[in-house]
C-alpha cells in the first residue's frame, strides 16, 4: 500500500486510502508496507484505518521496523500504538479463532546488486520480515489466512517463502497472500501452493509482472480479479475462496 501514497513521492492520502479499502469490498485484508504513528502519513495508523473502512471485527499490525525512515530499527515486539512503525497487516470481517506471527529468516550480511535505470551497482541491507497468520471461521468452515511481504533480494525470497511453508504445514485449508517479490513460476513451486490469481500487479500503472500472489492449498477459488486501487504501486489481487470439498 505505499503507506497511503500514490506514488513514490507522495503525496499520502489517509483518507483516500480508506475509500480504496472500502471499495475492495473484502471480507479479509492483506496488507504490505502499512505505516503507524509515522509523520510521513499524518501520524495515522493505517491498520486501524483500513479496519475501520472496511468494516473489520478484528484485525493485527505487525511492525518490522520501528523509528522513522532513515532512523530504523528492527521491532522486538509488537511496541504500543503510538509507537512510530512500519510493517504488515492482517484484518478480517469474520471471526478469527487464533492468531500468530512467524518471523522469517533474514540475510545476515550486506549483498551487492544491480538496481536502478541506469543500471548500477549498490550494496544493501535487507529489513527484517515477518508473517501475519490468522485461523479465520469462514461460512463454510475455518480458513487458515497468511499474509506476508518477502525480501527483494533475489534467492533469499525463495528461502523466506520456503520456510514459512515448512511452518504452515499443518494449516489446511491454507490462502497465503502478500507481495512476494519473484514471479509466478518461482512462488508456485517454491510453495507447493496453487496460484489462485492470475494478473499482472507490478507496477500498478502499466505493469509488467506478477510478484503479488494468492496462493493456496485444500481450497477452491472463484472470481479471481485484479483491481487497480487510486493508491499504491502495486496493484490489489482479490477472490472468492472457499474449503474444498
Amino acid at each position: 500500500m505505499l503507506h497511503g501514497a500514490a506514488t513514490a513521492d507522495g503525496p499520502v492520502d489517509v483518507d483516500g486510502f480508506a475509500d480504496a479499502v472500502e471499495g475492495l469490498d473484502v471480507d479479509v485484508l492483506g496488507l504490505q508496507e502499512v505505516d503507524r504513528a509515522q509523520p510521513r502519513s499524518e501520524g495515522a495508523d493505517l491498520a486501524e484505518v483500513a479496519a475501520k473502512a472496511m468494516g473489520a471485527v478484528e484485525h493485527r499490525f505487525a511492525p518490522t521496523l520501528h523509528g522513522v525512515p532513515g532512523a530504523w530499527t528492527p521491532a522486538p515486539d509488537e511496541g504500543s500504538p503510538g509507537t512510530p512503525g512500519y510493517g504488515i497487516a492482517l484484518l478480517s470481517r469474520l471471526p478469527v479463532l487464533a492468531w500468530r506471527e512467524v518471523p522469517l529468516p533474514r540475510l545476515p550480511r550486506d549483498v551487492p546488486l544491480v538496481l536502478g535505470r541506469p543500471r548500477r551497482l549498490v550494496v544493501v541491507r535487507d529489513e527484517p520480515r515477518t508473517a501475519l497468520v490468522a485461523r479465520v471461521e469462514g461460512p463454510h468452515g475455518p480458513v487458515t489466512v497468511v499474509t506476508t511481504h518477502l525480501t527483494f533480494i533475489p534467492g533469499w525470497n525463495l528461502v523466506q517463502l520456503r520456510h514459512l511453508v515448512r511452518e504452515l504445514r499443518t494449516e489446511d485449508p491454507l490462502v497465503l497472500t502478500g507481495d512476494l517479490n519473484m514471479g509466478v513460476r518461482r512462488a508456485g513451486l517454491g510453495s507447493g501452493l496453487t496460484g489462485l490469481v492470475q494478473g499482472r500487479t507490478f507496477p500498478a500503472v502499466a505493469p509488467r509482472r506478477q510478484i503479488d500472489h494468492v496462493l493456496g492449498r485444500g481450497v477452491v477459488a472463484s472470481a479471481p480479479r485484479v483491481d487497480h486501487p487510486p493508491l499504491s504501486d502495486h496493484r490489489a489481487l482479490a477472490a472468492t475462496v472457499v474449503p474444498a470439498p
